[in-house]
């Protein structure tokens, strides 16, 4: 690491002379100055790293030289002094951007620890910064929309579904329950250039099938007993827009047919009506089930599914892409913080491999719901796996090798870290803290304290 340099800022000579000295003896690179203004035309000349700086000056004071120093110089690390000082003195030192505060007369171990906490804390701003800029990274290459992975096989869905948003193509999702069709629906229709115009969402399995043409493409008033006025249908809502069709293969076949002219002739005609209406609409469907199968056992017409199959997005379901579990884990654990109010760091190393290791029958939805479940019942700081299901804990005992601390959240990130250096650290000197302290390069007292922190043995 390079020679850190200090501007002392004390019209006293000798203050001056003796901080010098003791802090060239420590290593650090010193110049001096006698009052704030001529502090504020060194720091013009030259960069520090940090400033101590008295109160108490003639021409400019420190409150003053802080306030003008910080306003030029926000991101420095100020350190003030005062053999004048109290509480409100070292507030309003606080307040106005110092880092510290320290009362004359000081020791010399006062001064040199002070500033050992000042250097922790620039190595973990640089560290965070380092920190957020992977995490862009993470996130520029592993996320489309509010969807996050790593795995290959998503990042390869990630590309086509950017690809094919530019398009009106019509695009088919395949996939087992809860892998996240809708949310790559979504994605697709807000990277597009359809994004300010509507997205309009229907489940074809949830709608009873004679209510489901009026709601798919509205109906004319006295079409039916109950049709005591003109409704609009989802088709005529997402004008312009993008469709979804949820669950397209139980849509049943006498709608197939009228959904085939939607897509042949780009018009629809309400139920009672006798006119058609031209339409714009990108469509987008998704469905759990084979459709080739269906088209095989006549449940699914031939000419529709060509239709709708021009651009496939298949997603593969969780137990096909592990890596990604640390990932979503972490981003559910942000979301349920905030949601039930807690402060849950991560998963233990002993619940992790549990997660990586479950079939996942119900996908990401049902990774959601474990994870919630788990922060209701969660007293400490860390999910572990009495928290989790039996039938995950059953199962989902895989080896411990994985890499299970990809998370987006740095605090999250720092911790989980920490607390596995710390833990490698002790079973490779057997226990022994001293030799651990040399290891981590930190020292015994933060190690006693974080292993008490963490609940290592």
């Amino acid at each position: 690491m390079s020679e850190q340099r200090i501007l002392v800022i004390d019209d006293e000579k000798n203050m001056r002379h003796m901080l010098e000295a003791m802090l060239r003896k420590d290593g650090y690179d010193i110049e001096t100055a006698a009052d704030g203004v001529s502090g504020l035309q060194k720091m013009d000349k030259s960069n520090f790293d940090f400033i101590l700086c008295d109160i108490k000056m003639p021409r400019m004071d420190g409150m003053t030289f802080l306030k003008c120093a910080g306003e030029k110089y926000p991101d420095k690390t100020y350190i003030m002094m005062s053999a004048y000082g109290n509480i409100e003195t070292a507030l309003e030192a606080m307040k106005k951007g110092a880092y510290d505060y320290i009362s004359k007369p000081f020791k010399t171990d006062e001064v040199l620890l002070t500033l050992k906490k000042a250097q922790e804390r620039e190595r973990l701003k640089a560290e965070n910064l380092k920190l957020k800029s992977r995490i862009i990274e993470i996130e520029q290459k592993y996320s489309f929309g509010n969807i996050i992975a790593r795995s290959e096989a998503m990042a390869r869905v990630f590309d086509l579904a950017t690809r094919v948003s530019e398009h009106k193509t019509t695009v088919l999702i395949t996939g087992e329950s809860g892998t996240g069709k809708e949310l790559i629906a979504k994605a697709i229709h807000s990277k597009g250039p359809r994004a300010s115009r509507p997205m309009v969402s229907i489940n074809c399995g949830g709608i009873p099938d004679n209510l489901l043409e009026s709601e798919l493409f509205g109906y004319k008033k006295g079409a039916f007993t109950d049709a005591v006025r003109n409704k609009q249908g989802r088709f005529e809502e997402a004008n312009g827009g993008t469709i979804f069709l949820d669950e397209i293969g139980e849509l049943p076949l006498t709608l197939q047919v009228k959904l085939l002219r939607v897509l042949q002739e780009e018009e629809i005609t309400p139920l009672g009506g006798t006119g058609s209406t031209k339409v714009d609409i990108r469509v987008i469907t998704a469905t759990s089930r084979d459709l080739n199968k269906e088209v095989e056992d006549g449940r699914f017409r031939e000419d529709l599914f060509y239709r709708i199959n021009v651009m496939r997005i298949h997603l593969p379901p969780l137990r096909e892409r592990r890596g990604d579990i640390p990932l979503l884990a972490g981003y559910f654990i942000d979301i349920f913080n905030k949601k039930l109010n807690k402060n849950i760091e991560g998963l233990s190393s002993e619940a992790m491999p549990v997660l990586i290791g479950s079939p996942w029958p119900g996908n990401v939805r049902e990774l959601e719901n474990v994870i919630e479940r788990a922060m209701i019942l969660a007293r400490g700081r860390w999910i572990t796996p009495d928290e989790l299901p039996d039938r995950l804990t059953r199962t989902g005992m895989v080896s411990q090798n994985s890499d299970p601390y990809e998370t987006l959240s740095i605090k999250k990130s720092s911790k989980v870290l920490e607390r596995n250096l710390i833990e490698k650290a002790l079973k490779l000197t057997h226990g022994n803290r001293t030799q651990a302290t040399k290891i981590l390069e930190i020292s015994r007292p933060v190690l006693i304290t974080k292993i008490r922190e963490y609940n290592l043995k």
